[in-house]
């Protein structure tokens, strides 16, 4: 790497990022070696940030290597205020990323040119719907988030009481939400004879495939109950898995890139693994992703199961505590002489026991694999991003795994304890006494029951929509409420070694 930074470095300017200084950079960084001017859009991408950039679009990448899916390339797309600053930043360069993978022995470089365009953001989301709805876009992904799906958490149904989706059932031409924009796409390509497109979740959702189904179904029944049994007979919606660690991009990352002499406003560093296991149903046709590593199945439950249990739970095990402690990163928790045990014993004990084993890996193993990249000390990951948005991420992540510990009467004493870390977080300071700034789409409403729940953890329990009737089973109850006391009490501290004694 010391003599790639030398090759690269140029003393008067840092080289900027495009299409035309490619032939620049040294040969020991991967770059696009097809002819971008060549490619022609197959996917749209809905919610453009690191992890695609990381995952999807380094698999598509790399089968454009191979000299194959040329005529798949991706066009960006968003539908928030953010993605209009994302998108500039990516015009001026090419829709190029530089991606440096980050290892305990080095790293590596590598630009991805899979991305041809990024569409316009308009309140009407008009470019969006009229790109979607070109007969060559043959599949529309997203990635926006678990918390993204306008899913109640705790009955999994459709919630068209929101006001977005209020206001797209009732402007379906110019919807406000991904969701809408993808029936007002549908629906012009069933008139105009178009055809379908695959909807193909990126998110770390389990059952993604059908949650984005039931969105859009219900969704464009709403306005239009022939489109959505249209959609319900023609679409597909492929259920998958994907994994890679991608930390957010700051100046550090930044910093990392123009250390190798590159000017890239968007670069991305991830971790040295990826997977990917989709279900094998796209309606207008794939790419062959498995020639680029990924794993085509018709079985995903047991590996998006065992990775959303143990990987992202396991973040959640570790980043609440973490942010209480005032500890910035991933790593350095691992590192911690009480939370590197707390992970090991809480996933290993109250979570991994109700995952299956798949056929390339157990759970315990898999574990193993997980404490590995989440130690992996180039990976600046902090916990604030890890312990955003507990509001989904919990419910998602951590409180099933209660549920199947008091079903199997399984131990659940450190599942409770996290609950209660979160609860203790949502209150606002850490246990030094800083602030914590809002950290969730509903912080308000969480830090006002965190502050009464330290007289009365019971209202911490109480809020449904997260826990659902757990507020009702003594056992997990009586144990939130023992951990919370104690926090208060004594300190997170004691809480974690009272736990690692049990």
């Amino acid at each position: 790497m010391d003599e790639l930074m030398m090759e690269i470095r140029n003393k008067d300017r840092l080289i900027k990022l495009s299409d035309e200084s490619l032939k620049d950079f040294p040969p020991n960084i991967v770059k696009p070696i097809y002819n971008r001017s060549q490619l022609t859009a197959g996917i749209v991408h809905i919610g453009l940030g690191n992890f695609h950039r990381a995952h999807q679009a380094w698999y598509l990448h790399r089968l454009m290597q191979q000299g194959q899916a040329l005529d798949w390339a991706i066009i960006g797309a968003g539908v928030k205020e953010f993605d209009k600053g994302q998108r500039l930043k990516l015009l001026e360069q090419d829709f190029l990323t530089t991606l440096v993978e980050l290892s305990p022995e080095g790293r590596a470089v590598e630009v991805v040119g899979s991305m041809i365009d990024y569409v316009p953001i308009e309140a009407d989301n008009g470019p969006l719907i009229a790109q979607m709805a070109k007969p060559e876009i043959k599949i529309v992904a997203l990635t926006v988030t678990e918390g993204g799906y306008y899913i109640d958490p705790v009955s999994k149904s459709f919630d068209s009481s929101h006001p977005d989706i209020v206001y797209d059932a009732t402007h379906p031409e110019a919807p406000k939400t991904a969701f809408g924009a993808m029936v007002a796409a549908l629906r012009l390509r069933r008139d105009g004879g178009g055809g379908p497109f695959t909807c193909q979740s990126c998110d770390n959702l389990q059952g993604n495939g059908a949650i984005l189904r039931q969105v859009i179904v219900a969704l464009a029944g709403l306005s239009d109950p022939k489109l959505s049994e249209w959609i319900e007979e023609n679409c597909s919606f492929p259920n998958s898995m994907v994994d890679c660690i991608v930390p957010a991009t700051t100046a550090k990352e930044r910093g990392l890139v123009h250390d190798l002499g590159i000017s890239d406003a968007v670069p991305v560093t991830h971790e040295d693994f990826r997977q990917w296991v989709i279900e094998d149903d796209f309606c207008a046709g794939r790419p062959d992703w498995n020639m680029a590593g990924a794993t085509f199945t018709n079985d995903v439950h047991d590996f998006e199961m065992m990775k959303i249990r143990i990987l992202n739970g396991g973040h959640q095990v570790i980043a609440v505590p973490g942010e209480l402690l005032s500890i910035e990163t991933i790593e350095q928790c691992m590192k911690n002489s009480l939370l590197g045990p707390l992970f090991k014993k809480v996933i290993l004990s109250e979570v991994a026991p109700h995952v299956k084993a798949v056929p390339s890996i157990t759970p315990e193993n898999y574990v193993d694999l997980v404490h590995k990249r989440f130690s992996n000390p180039k990976i600046i990951d902090t916990t604030r991003r890890v312990a955003f948005d507990g509001s989904s991420r919990q419910p998602g992540f951590l409180i099933p795994s209660i549920r199947d510990g008091l079903a199997n009467t399984t131990p659940i004493d450190g599942l409770a304890l996290i609950q209660a870390s979160w609860a203790r977080m949502c209150e606002g300071t850490r246990e030094d006494g800083t602030l914590i700034a809002p950290n969730d789409p509903f912080w308000n409403e969480l830090q006002a029951k965190a502050k009464a729940a330290r007289s009365n953890p019971s209202v911490w329990l109480e809020m449904d929509q997260i826990y659902g009737n757990l507020a009702k089973e003594p056992q997990f109850a009586n144990s939130f409420e023992t951990w919370l006391g104690i926090i208060w009490d004594q300190g997170l501290d004691k809480a974690i070694e009272i736990y690692l004694e049990i």
